[in-house]
């Protein structure tokens, strides 16, 4: 039962507690705005395949909770939302329900309400790979996550303290299921170098979860009525860590995670080159505090804003954004540089390239 009864408490503390304190970056880049972009509100198409499957827009809700008895209406209802937007989903880790059958149903709910929709299995990435297989099963799910948590798992008094090995197992997890795989970090970031081994190991989707949103050391530090100064803000902004990784040209699916809170948000992600774009905190609170009625509200307010933007820099759908000129200042500017990352090309991208 300790497993379940920390998933409530991280469901509790995620709701009553501040993104951090450190920004996600996003606020660094700027988007050219066009005055005549030649194109009608019509004509702009938020689409995109993803995974095989044609999605209204390029959101996600990021993985949230599972695996005890009182999140399953949660799932419910943020699958539900999902299928009837049209946008992808992750469950929270399902370890819970690979030690407890009885909790099984707070993740298979998910594929219960949502049948043609894109979901995604998730499990850390120390998982057996029959761990793995099990969790996919669970959900037929269409791709599997899994997560890297080294500063939350530190911080956890229960947590795991070995790590050594976890390029490997995420190599043969990757040969045996079936499904496409996607790493994903917690809200601390990935650098060129962490994505340079993941790539190595065979891993061709990242979801960055950078720092900016949900902070975990908060959280468990909130857990525990402890304190760690040594780690607070630890990690890599979410655009640093989209554009660090971006910048290596590797044939890699990026999804952008990690304090994301607005259309503008997104469209600044999806200009820079991020495949996808996810969000957990603002649809958690959306469902909570307002239902599913104010859930589903807010995912449309995103799209529609999405697709004002696109109208903004003339670009008629996502590839066509992907390619439109941003302007990359401020810290996250500065931080690339030092990193040897260029960022000019970024301004100097043609309108007119498509």
């Amino acid at each position: 039962m300790g497993r379940q009864k920390r998933k409530l408490e991280h469901l509790k503390l995620a709701l009553e507690l501040s993104d951090g304190v450190y920004p996600s970056g996003f606020s660094d880049i700027f988007p050219v705005h066009m005055s005549a972009p030649e194109l009608n509100y019509s004509d702009v198409d938020t689409s995109c395949l993803y995974m095989g499957k044609r999605l209204a827009a390029p959101l996600m809700i990021n993985a949230i909770t599972g695996g005890h008895p009182e999140t399953a209406w949660i799932n419910r209802e943020l699958a539900a939302a999902a299928g009837q937007a049209g946008i992808a989903m992750a469950v929270g880790s399902q370890k819970a329900a690979l030690n407890d059958y009885s909790v099984r149903e707070t993740f298979s709910v998910a594929r219960e309400v949502n049948s043609d929709g894109l979901l995604l299995a998730n499990l850390g990435a120390c998982c057996t790979p029959g761990e793995a297989l099990s969790a996919v099963e669970m959900i037929a799910a269409d791709g599997l996550q899994l997560h890297l948590n080294v500063p939350q798992e530190i911080i956890m008094p229960e947590g795991d303290r070995n790590f050594k090995g976890v390029l490997a197992n995420i190599s043969t997890i990757i040969n045996t299921v079936s499904v496409p795989v996607i790493v994903k970090e917690v809200g601390f970031g990935m650098s060129r170098e962490t994505v340079l081994a993941l790539h190595a190991a065979g891993v061709r989707n990242i979801d960055v979860g950078g720092r900016g949103g949900t902070d975990f050391v908060a959280i468990e530090l909130s857990r525990t009525n402890k304190k760690c100064f040594d780690m607070e803000g630890w990690g890599i902004p979410t655009a640093v860590s989209l554009l660090e990784g971006l910048s290596l040209g590797l044939e890699i699916d990026f999804v952008a995670s990690g304090g994301l809170r607005s259309s503008l948000d997104m469209a600044r992600a999806l200009a820079a080159g991020a495949a996808m774009t996810a969000m957990a905190g603002p649809f958690l609170k959306s469902l909570v505090e307002g239902g599913a009625g104010e859930l589903e509200k807010s995912i449309r307010y995103l799209i529609q804003g999405l697709r004002k933007i696109m109208l903004l820099t003339g670009s008629a759908n996502i590839r066509e954004l992907s390619r439109k000129p941003i302007v990359i200042t401020g810290p996250t500017a500065e931080w690339l540089e030092r990193r040897g990352v260029s960022i000019n090309s970024y301004a100097r991208r043609s309108h007119t390239e498509v």
